[in-house]
């Protein structure tokens, strides 16, 4: 039964009969209990079990441990309870950089019962105000330093009713940091809200790689169902320390740096940014064991990686969108280390296929991991078989549910599968190879060609730092390949230069595959998270 008071999380859900085939039928997913509510399972049991004084969060050289994360959040709830009259089945705006506070009240908004929303802290008011006016967010907690975004939210929606800021650390003085005040007056303990398995507790919006972001609803159960999937594959250990760039707004950060490590008794390392050499400073400094990050970070590490001790990294995966053959080879023959590839998506929570250790294939994404099925869908809408190239479609433990958007979820959810808007194939050992975006997808002159392809081979030139291929029109052809490059050395653009690079395509991989078109840029749109935003160079 529900403990929601605000229904408006579940009104806003699809109707069931559009949701896909959800799967919990596998141990442990099928013995949770029917009051689950995941701030507890992940945090106050981790205390139960022992873990109470080890290191759970190292930040800006402090170390918060679990009993210590369980007080600053307890003392949260308290106060949006108490003070701020929050009721459960509230939506809670969270808008702060990766600190510790960020995630003590990320377990406080679940523990009190309310629906998080958390945002990337690059968003400004016109763009927050979009999202409170989509989940009608009714509170909010903020970073100190990003007021005055969240101040002119407010005066734009009038349903956010009560906003408090807060410092990184909690402990702050400037009388302007409301939240760090009111804490320090509550006692500790709090009385956590039974929440039902199946009560929304997360709104996730998407990071815009298509068009105007889109909120995923997601319950207890989903959250706790992504920490046996996924992290399954990864072998965590209590004395792992990860760290990693994506935003604790993305549900990639979310799983890596708080879900996953949480789950198992792990330690995160925060910082609020990142460079390539402060990524591998961490890493030598703190003898990190386990990094997330994006495809281009670990091309941009590859260089600098021999002159940082990283003897500690055991672990490196890689998500956000498709990781090169070229960067995977590349980081292998630097490090000595294997990344772990993966593919998720907001509406699916966290990575649902990928390979580890000696299972990795490089250029492959991997294979199903456990409690997930997959495959390849053909032009008649049905699974294909090996090696033919077609929609990927996922089912599992979690699934697909837009906040009011039937159009959005009736495109993606198709016969109780979610189609992801990747092309795929996969060979006989179940293995997925990426091919392009659905809508990435070149055909010229009547033939097919991935424009994923004809990016590795770019990548390989040592000329190119990044590139990006589209189909551009074309009258006679219908499309062509254009790329868009970012070059090294930026003086060497020109015609010379464009030659070169379309006749090593050409020597390369099929002739007709080479790019007619090459746009020299200084850099590619990204989204907040680091995706590549195609459909802006289209």
């Amino acid at each position: 039964m529900s403990a929601h008071i605000d229904g408006f999380a579940r009104t806003q859900l699809p109707p069931p009969e559009l949701w896909p085939v959800i799967d919990s039928s596998n141990p442990p997913l099928k013995d949770l209990p029917r009051q689950l509510n995941a701030a507890v399972w992940l945090l106050d049991r981790q205390i139960e079990a022992g873990f109470g004084a080890s290191p759970a969060i190292r930040f800006a050289g402090r170390v918060w441990t679990y009993d210590a994360l369980k007080d600053r959040a307890d003392r949260i709830a308290r106060v949006l309870t108490e003070d701020l009259g929050l009721v459960p089945g509230n939506r809670v705006l969270l808008h702060s950089p990766n600190t510790p506070m960020m995630v003590a009240a990320w377990f406080a908004v679940l523990k009190a019962g309310g629906v998080c929303v958390a945002t990337m802290p690059l968003l400004r008011a016109r763009e927050l105000t979009y999202i409170c006016a989509k989940a009608r967010i009714t509170h909010a907690l903020c970073d100190l330093r990003l007021g005055d975004e969240v101040t002119a939210t407010q005066e734009k929606e009038p349903g956010l009713r009560q906003v408090m800021r807060f410092t990184a650390l909690g402990e702050g003085t400037d009388p302007a940091a409301e939240l760090d005040a009111a804490m320090a007056q509550k006692g500790a303990g709090f009385s956590n809200v039974a929440t039902d398995a199946d009560d929304v507790a997360i709104i996730a919006f998407t990071s815009g790689t298509t068009g105007p972001a889109k909120g995923t609803m997601h319950f207890h159960r989903d959250l706790v169902a992504a920490c046996d999937c996924f992290p399954e594959l990864l072998d965590i250990k209590p004395d792992d320390l990860f760290t990693g760039t994506p935003p604790l707004a993305f549900t990639f950060g979310l799983g890596a740096l708080v879900l996953f490590p949480f789950s198992r008794g792990a330690a995160v390392l925060l910082q609020e940014s990142f460079t390539p050499e402060k990524l591998l400073e961490a890493v030598q400094k703190y003898r990190v064991t386990g990094l997330y990050t994006a495809p281009t970070a670990y091309r941009a590490m590859s260089d600098l990686a021999q002159k940082f001790d990283l003897s500690s990294l055991r672990l490196c995966v890689s998500a956000g969108e498709h990781l090169p053959q070229p960067t995977w080879e590349r980081w292998r023959s630097v490090t000595g280390l294997r990344i772990v590839d993966g593919i998720g998506a907001t509406e699916m929570l966290h990575i649902f296929i990928a390979a580890a250790g000696d299972d990795i294939r490089p250029g492959a994404t991997g294979r199903v991991v456990p409690g997930y099925e997959a495959c390849i869908l053909g032009d008649d809408g049905l699974p294909a078989p090996p090696e033919t190239m077609g929609r990927l479609a996922i089912r599992g433990p979690t699934g697909c549910r837009y906040l009011d958007n039937l159009e959005r979820q009736q495109a993606y959810v198709k016969n109780g599968w979610n189609l992801t808007g990747d092309i795929y194939r996969m060979d006989a050992d179940g293995y997925f190879w990426y091919q392009a975006r659905s809508d990435d997808m070149i055909i010229s002159a009547g033939y097919n060609i991935s424009g994923i392809e004809v990016e590795n081979v770019l990548l390989d030139h040592p000329k190119v730092a990044e590139c990006a291929v589209i189909g551009a029109p074309d009258p006679e052809r219908g499309q062509v390949v254009k790329a868009f490059i970012v070059l090294r050395d930026p003086a060497l653009a020109g015609e010379a230069t464009t030659k070169e690079l379309q006749d090593y395509v050409k020597a390369q991989i099929a002739p007709y595959k080479y790019p007619r078109q090459i746009d020299f840029r200084d850099s590619l749109p990204r989204t907040l998270t680091g995706k590549l935003q195609r459909f802006m160079l289209r």
